[in-house]
């Protein structure tokens, strides 16, 4: 029997290009933090360490990239970097806080001692603080010399992570904790807590390459799904990994009695749900204008991820 290897080949060589791409939106992503992050010699260097110690824990870098990509499929002279810096500041506030014992209570973050653990209570719930209202410091400072786009990147990520989403999932989490929740409140927390800053950073992307009118819908109902399919994941991986592949304490939800995809739906129909909003994440994205693929690519290497 002939064996047919050119698909394989072909794959190998798609799946390549993808984690090299991927690995230099990183290496930039840590560099843009390094110059982008306020100085440990800085007063109050407590502060700035912790924050720097939060920041520069590594993970994924999911949000600024996709930022990044955003940027990229509309290349324009504008730095995209501050803005990408300012997404994972705020991502890493809310990660901070996530952490507190008066919240999720985990020691353990990115495989290392969570931000309250590593100093204590009060310089975390301060850290937190500081590198959520840095975020917006940072844009405004960044691109003063654009203030529409200024205004229009810091309204976008005001929303996302104000009462009506970011903040507002957390607390309808919160809320749900111990009690029943239905699909609809559990698929509110989800869009909220989790997709609202995906989505808004690739939107911020486009933004930022001067692409708005049907692209930036279009890019927001990307990231929105992407972001549901990202934190559905989550559910899966914290219901059947370890701790050691996650970086974090596993089996958390089930310890705080958390409503969770795997909880309402169980794995199987958690897993096609993952799937569903992947393919609609993906749809969406073929309809946006230039070159996708790398977009694409991580679409669907998220729904495939072990952590």
């Amino acid at each position: 029997m002939i064996v047919d290897f050119s698909r394989t080949l072909e794959q190998d060589q798609h799946d390549m290009i993808f984690k090299e791409t991927f690995e230099v939106y990183q290496k930039q992503v840590e560099a843009g933090i390094g110059k982008w992050t306020p100085p440990v010699e800085e007063r109050p260097s407590t502060l700035h360490r912790a924050m720097r110690y939060s920041m520069e824990a590594g993970g994924k870098r999911i949000r600024p990239v996709l930022l990044l990509a955003g940027h990229d499929l509309y290349p324009s002279p504008i730095d995209p970097m501050p803005a990408a810096v300012a997404v994972e500041c705020l991502h890493t506030y809310s990660l901070i806080h996530d952490d507190l014992p008066a919240m999720d209570d985990s020691d353990l973050r990115r495989g290392r001692p969570a931000c309250h653990v590593q100093f204590d209570e009060a310089t975390a719930v301060l850290a937190g603080d500081a590198l959520m209202t840095y975020a917006f410091s940072l844009l405004s400072e960044a691109y003063a010399d654009r203030p529409d786009l200024a205004v229009a990147l810091i309204r976008e990520l005001s929303e996302a992570a104000g009462s009506r989403k970011l903040i507002g999932g957390q607390m309808a989490d919160i809320i749900h904790e111990k009690n029943d929740c239905t699909a609809e409140e559990l698929d509110f927390i989800h869009l909220n807590k989790t997709a609202a800053l995906i989505s808004a950073s690739l939107s911020m992307g486009v933004m930022l390459s001067g692409q708005d009118g049907e692209n930036l819908p279009l890019a927001r109902r990307v990231g929105s799904n992407i972001g549901l399919a990202f934190q559905i994941i989550d559910d899966i991986l914290d219901a059947t990994s370890t701790s050691e592949n996650l970086g974090k304490i596993a089996g958390q939800d089930t310890i705080n009695d958390k409503n969770t995809y795997v909880k309402l739906h169980g794995l199987d129909k958690s897993r096609e749900r993952a799937r569903e909003v992947t393919t609609e994440a993906v749809k969406d994205c073929q309809k946006m204008k230039g070159d996708t693929r790398f977009l694409i690519a991580l679409i669907e290497w998220l729904e495939h991820r072990i952590n």
